[in-house]
């Protein structure tokens, strides 16, 4: 297909808008779990909107990272970017952390023998980053 027969967009976000601070957030929860143990595997999502935050995923890591200490972490990452706002506000906004053990059936295709090529057994594929 030559090129003039499509149109390629992409969005770019600036600094402060839900989906950088739920990379913020959905990083401070990966490193939490890497700095406990580096073996640890995440598939985290972070959702955020008005007053409230919602962490979601599988987890294979240390039970020594409690949901409080996410809560914490993530209410420390929204103070950082600086949201002491009417409507998002790092002190009182609410935290909602809905993480479960990873399945066995992506826990099997990560601990396969042999190439790591496998990632994290879910991948898929992201275009462009936040920064």
């Amino acid at each position: 297909m030559p090129r003039s027969d499509y149109l390629f967009t992409s969005e770019s976000v600036s600094e402060g808008h839900p989906d950088k601070v739920s990379d913020r957030i959905s990083d401070t929860v990966v490193d939490a779990y890497i700095a406990a143990m580096p073996e640890a595997r995440l598939g985290v999502e972070t959702l955020t909107t008005t007053n409230r935050v919602v962490i979601a995923g599988e987890v294979r890591g240390p039970d020594s990272v409690t949901f409080k200490d996410l809560e914490d972490l993530t209410r420390a990452a929204v103070k950082d970017i600086g949201y002491e706002q009417a409507g998002f506000h790092w002190k009182n906004n609410e935290v909602a952390i809905y993480l479960h053990a990873q399945s066995a059936d992506i826990a099997q295709g990560v601990d396969a023998a042999g190439n790591k090529d496998e990632g994290a057994g879910d991948q898929g594929i992201m275009f462009g980053y936040a920064a």
